[in-house]
This record gives C-alpha cells, sequence and structure tokens, in this order.
C-alpha cells in the first residue's frame, strides 16, 4: 500500500456495514478517505470511534447514489478540495423484499435498479473522468456478489429479493464494458469486481436471517480483500475475486 500513502479513496455507502469496514481499512492503510452516503450524520457518529490519528482523515459527503445530481455533485466536491479520488469503490447497494410477480411493486424495483446499477456506473464515470484528466493510475472496485454469477435456485432467503441478482449480474456485465472501454482508451486505471457470498450486514432486512445457524462472512473480510486487490503492483490487475464463507450452500 506504500503508493496509495494519503493519497484520496471515495467509498459509497460508507456509513454502515461492508462500507464502513472498508473506509475504515484504507484509513488504516494510510488512505485518505471521503465516506458518501445519504446518512453523513452517522459517518461522523462512527468517526468519534476512530483513533484519533484516523479521524483527521476521514471526511463525510453526502450522496444519494440514486440521484445523479448528487453523484455530479459529490465528485466535483472531492476534486476541489482533495484534488480527486484515486480510489473508488462503488459500495453502495440495496435489496428489498418483493417478488417480481407482486403487483404495485414498481417503486421498489427501480430503487434497486436505480442504486446498484445506474448508482455504480454514474460514480465510476464521474471518478474516472476526474482520474483521466489528472493522468493518475487509479483504481475503481466494484461491489458484485455471487448472485451475480449465477441465481440460487430453492434458496429460501433469496425468494422475495428476485431483482437483485439482476443487478448483480448488470454489475458482472459492466465491469467488463468499463474494462474493455478503458483498454481502447490505453488507461492506466485498473478495475476489479468483488464477489461475496453472505455477509453478515443489514442488507436483508430481517434480523432473524441474520441469526440462522448458516456460514456469513464479517465486513472486515471484505474490506481485507479491497487492500488486497488495490495493494497488487502496477502491472497486476485482479479482474474479479470472489469470496465466499466456508460451508456455504450456494
Amino acid at each position: 500500500m506504500d503508493r496509495w500513502q494519503n493519497r484520496v479513496a471515495a467509498v459509497t455507502g460508507a456509513s454502515a456495514g461492508i462500507g464502513w469496514a472498508i473506509a475504515k481499512a484504507l484509513l488504516q492503510s494510510g488512505m485518505v478517505v471521503v465516506g458518501l452516503a445519504r446518512r453523513v450524520d452517522k459517518i461522523e457518529e462512527l468517526k468519534l470511534t476512530l483513533a484519533e490519528n484516523l479521524r483527521g482523515r476521514l471526511h463525510s459527503c453526502k450522496c444519494d447514489v440514486s440521484n445523479e445530481k448528487d453523484i455530479v455533485a459529490a465528485f466535483k466536491w472531492i476534486d476541489s478540495k482533495f484534488g480527486g479520488a484515486d480510489v473508488l469503490v462503488n459500495n453502495a447497494g440495496v435489496l428489498k423484499s418483493t417478488q417480481l410477480i407482486e403487483p404495485g411493486n414498481t417503486q421498489l424495483i427501480r430503487d434497486v435498479v436505480e442504486t446498484n446499477i445506474m448508482g455504480l456506473i454514474l460514480c465510476a464515470r464521474e471518478c474516472y473522468q476526474s482520474m483521466k484528466r489528472r493522468d493518475v493510475d487509479g483504481h475503481i472496485v466494484n461491489m458484485n456478489s455471487v448472485v451475480g454469477h449465477g441465481v440460487p435456485v430453492g434458496v429460501d432467503t433469496l425468494t422475495t429479493y428476485n431483482v437483485y441478482p439482476a443487478t448483480k449480474h448488470a454489475v458482472t456485465a459492466l465491469t467488463e464494458t468499463f474494462r474493455i472501454e478503458l483498454l481502447n482508451e490505453n488507461s492506466k486505471v485498473k478495475l476489479t469486481s468483488i464477489s461475496p457470498g453472505a455477509v453478515r450486514t443489514d442488507i436483508f432486512n430481517d434480523p432473524d436471517l441474520l441469526k440462522k445457524p448458516i456460514p456469513f462472512l464479517e465486513p472486515e473480510d471484505i474490506a481485507n480483500s479491497i487492500v488486497h486487490v488495490i495493494s497488487t503492483p502496477k502491472h497486476v490487475e485482479i479482474k474479479e475475486l470472489t469470496i465466499k464463507p466456508l460451508g456455504e450452500r450456494f
């Protein structure tokens, strides 16, 4: 991580769960971190739990990634205040409980699509344009999922989340499309998809699920993987990293 010392990382969805774990890990690795989230008050609250030497390098910025105006404004602010982000972790994502065949669920589906697909695209677009202007050897990490590579069959916990795997399949395709576009521009920016299995976070909106005796990863496991993929030598690009808890059955 030597080359990332005091360079800037933007982390979306940084106010809880995996996003907060990533922000902490990058701070501990010597980076300046801008946490993007709807709930900036939550980031400021969590900031108080950090060691004093880390607090000064964490900054929060209000950004709803389902809102293009918020995204454009956030990356303009990062450019003006810090000179731009050198690493982007596209972590923000939502999962809403609905079946595709349920009536009247249009807004629930739109919420997931706008956040998990459009938010990822627009954050990557804005951050890359900043990297390109500055000619930096940056890194964009897209948070994917094991369900972005195959839809589990017969898994009860996913029966009401049917649009979520579709959005993560989109992340798989989008990451490769971004990679082709960067190759065509002879860009030095790396691109990585991280695909975790089940992680113990509140994204499931089901406290009882987290109490079941099934294998879970912890947010810190994913944060450690982020540090790993961005710390590779300049000539090494990890395209896809799949991480599953031991014993997971899907």
